[in-house]
């Protein structure tokens, strides 16, 4: 029995409260770990829609579970809130235009990406109760995605221990089932320590924590030319040791990430980094602590779930653009030239067009070159059958992370793109929970990938969630 129509129109009633759900958290932008506000608002609206509501979950103050429905599968919609520093930006402005100079902005679109997942799951909780269908659906707020890792914390503290499928989906400027590619990733502080002296009096009483940051950086970048080249490594300094050059710095710290392509690699890599680091100190005659911060996992595919994904996107098709969505879209990309353009048609393995906002389904065929980050949803897809949804927010090309998407967060075009994917990811969680088959074979696909190993957190054991991160 095909109920997607009913799930749809289920959409459409609650679409208007969970888009001003969406602009609400657009507009207060905060990042990992103090989403105290995005998480609020997230909270209040699965009260008023009748979810029981966890919150702290894994113990962290911004994550929050609601659940509702008897008996049956557990289908997981997946939400984030979190935004990104310095991206500041006001809405439908074709220009670089700071809200607050310095101030946070939604550069990857997570107060859409929430909104949407939790409409989906209040799509399927009503439909659940009209139909008396059994059967549970979860809405999970998660915060600080963009390298906090929280689903990687929550996932060790089995908060998705009983879910029997995980759905969700990201801003972008297509229409499909995302390619089910993340790198795995550890964040790592080095930290240096040193001694202190006159710069010019007495400088070879100091040893420099700085320069053994420098001489760090060195060395991790002769390596890029002997590891994987499809692993990433990137740092950003935390401590210079001080602002007076007279002064040879005791103290100082950097970030790294250090991503590859599987768990693995990745690990691997990491320890060659703690020994570029060790080098670095014993050069310098400092000390160093290696301090993780965060860590997640590649991302695992499921077959059987991107399959039923796609059948759902290609019969609902892509979100109805009007003129004047297309009219801003085409201002936006004024903004970012030709390059953007070709790179973003690249990844869907397609030629070229003049089209502004996505009005078509990437086929299944489609021959990608995808480019590939990470993200936390990877840990979740190892221990439950996880599928992801693109749908097209911004204009085609958009670079993400940057203040055009952050223009473009409180559209017409974004939120028709919103209503659209959250009918999608409601329409596929339903036939996950009413087709026993299909379940059992999401089910056997994760554990033939996944192997006898099984999971293995990428976080070691003493490492608790990074809830100051974003202010250390």
């Amino acid at each position: 029995m095909d109920n997607r129509n009913d799930l749809w129109r289920h959409v459409d009633l609650q679409a208007e409260r969970l888009v001003a759900l969406s602009d609400r958290v657009w507009g207060v932008p905060e990042v990992c770990y103090t989403e105290a506000r995005s998480c609020a608002e997230h909270v209040a609206e699965l009260h008023h829609q009748g979810f029981r509501v966890t919150e702290h979950v894994a113990g962290i103050p911004t994550a929050v579970m609601g659940e509702a429905g008897e008996g049956g599968p557990v289908i997981a919609f997946l939400g984030e809130y979190d935004a990104l520093p310095g991206l500041s930006q006001e809405a439908g402005v074709a220009r670089h235009s700071p809200v607050e100079a310095g101030g946070h902005g939604h550069g990857c679109g997570h107060n859409l990406l929430g909104s949407a997942a939790l409409l989906a799951a209040t799509a399927m909780k009503d439909w659940l109760a009209a139909t008396g269908t059994p059967g549970r659906v979860r809405y999970y707020g998660c915060p600080a995605e963009e390298g906090g890792a929280a689903k990687a914390f929550m996932v060790r503290a089995g908060a998705f221990a009983d879910a029997d499928a995980a759905i969700t989906w990201h801003p972008s400027s297509f229409w499909e089932v995302t390619p089910p590619l993340a790198l795995a990733n550890t964040r790592a502080d080095f930290v240096f320590k040193g001694r202190s002296a006159h710069a010019a009096a007495a400088p070879h009483l100091g040893r420099s924590a700085l320069d053994a940051v420098e001489l760090m950086n060195v060395g991790v970048n002769y390596m890029r030319e002997h590891m994987p080249s499809d692993a990433r490594v990137h740092y950003a300094y935390l401590d210079t040791g001080g602002i007076a050059p007279n002064v040879v710095q005791a103290h100082a710290r950097v970030r790294y990430s250090i991503r590859a392509r599987d768990l693995p690699g990745m690990l691997e890599l990491v320890e060659r980094v703690k020994k570029v680091a060790q080098g670095a100190a014993l050069m310098t005659e400092t000390e160093v602590e290696v301090r993780i911060v965060s860590a997640v996992s590649n991302l695992v595919g499921n077959a059987p779930l991107e399959r039923t994904l796609q059948g759902v996107m290609e019969d609902l098709g892509p979100p109805h653009f009007d003129e004047a969505d297309r009219a801003f879209a085409r201002d936006i990309r004024d903004t970012f030239g030709p390059g953007a353009i070709d790179a973003a048609f690249k990844t869907i393995g397609m030629a070229p067009t003049d089209v502004p906002l996505a009005d078509f389904t990437v086929p299944a065929d489609a021959r990608r070159d995808p480019s590939v980050g990470s993200t936390d949803v990877g840990d979740v897809s190892w221990v439950v059958p996880t599928v992801q949804a693109h749908a097209p927010t911004v204009a085609v090309g958009t670079p993400f992370h940057t203040w055009q998407v952050v223009a473009q967060g409180k559209t017409p075009a974004a939120h028709k793109a919103m209503l659209q994917v959250a009918k999608a990811m409601a329409a596929t969680g339903a036939a996950v929970l009413t087709d026993p088959a299909l379940l059992a074979a999401a089910k056997a696909d994760l554990a033939a990938r996944v192997g006898p190993g099984g999971y293995r957190s990428p976080l070691p054991p003493e490492v608790e969630p990074p809830l100051t991160m974003s202010v250390a």
